[in-house]
């Protein structure tokens, strides 16, 4: 199943992490990250919200682009609060109280 995301930000992370130069962001106005993950493996697409809309995200059955989930933001494979439990962890122990 098909997953996406239409956070600019986050879809401007995940850009950046990846290296990847074969879209231009600018180039669409409300864009749509569709990806699925497959045995450490994302594959994905970018598209523009309004041919998302009107065939629905159940129709995406292909991708554009595949990349190692290694080189992706954490938010993709779930993990986005591992850092912050870290930090907790790390703050109760320096805690002067």
């Amino acid at each position: 199943m098909m997953l996406q995301e239409t956070n600019k930000e986050k879809i401007k992370e995940f850009f950046d992490l990846t290296g990847d130069e074969h879209y231009e962001l600018r180039k669409f106005s409300r864009p749509v990250l569709v990806y699925k993950i497959d045995d450490g493996i994302v594959y994905y697409s970018l598209w523009e919200s309004t041919l998302l809309q009107r065939f629905g995200i159940k129709n995406v059955d292909g991708w554009d682009y595949e990349i190692d989930t290694i080189f992706c933001p954490d938010w993709i494979t779930g993990e986005d609060d591992f850092d912050d439990e870290f930090d907790d962890e790390f703050e109760d122990e320096f805690d002067d109280d």
